[in-house]
């Protein structure tokens, strides 16, 4: 993780936001205390569309799901 003053930073930010690496990270100090930190952030990955029909055949559906069962019937009269 790179140091850098803050007047550093002002003269040179278009310079040091381009130059940085996705995670590369840069404090930023005044007075050698830090006050920022500057994080190069990661490419978004573009959001993956789904196939249609993929999933063809994974989910059972049963004709009868809904009929009352038969060990249940004296309750349910």
């Amino acid at each position: 993780m790179a140091t850098i003053t803050i007047e550093e930073a002002r003269a040179n930010l278009d310079d040091l936001i381009h130059r940085l690496t996705p995670g590369e990270e840069v404090v930023i100090t005044e007075n050698n205390r830090p006050v920022a930190k500057l994080v190069a952030s990661l490419p978004e990955e573009p959001r993956k569309v789904p196939k249609l029909g993929t999933q063809r055949g994974s989910v059972l559906s049963m004709e009868h799901f809904d009929d009352p069962l038969e060990d249940f019937k004296e309750y349910t009269e």
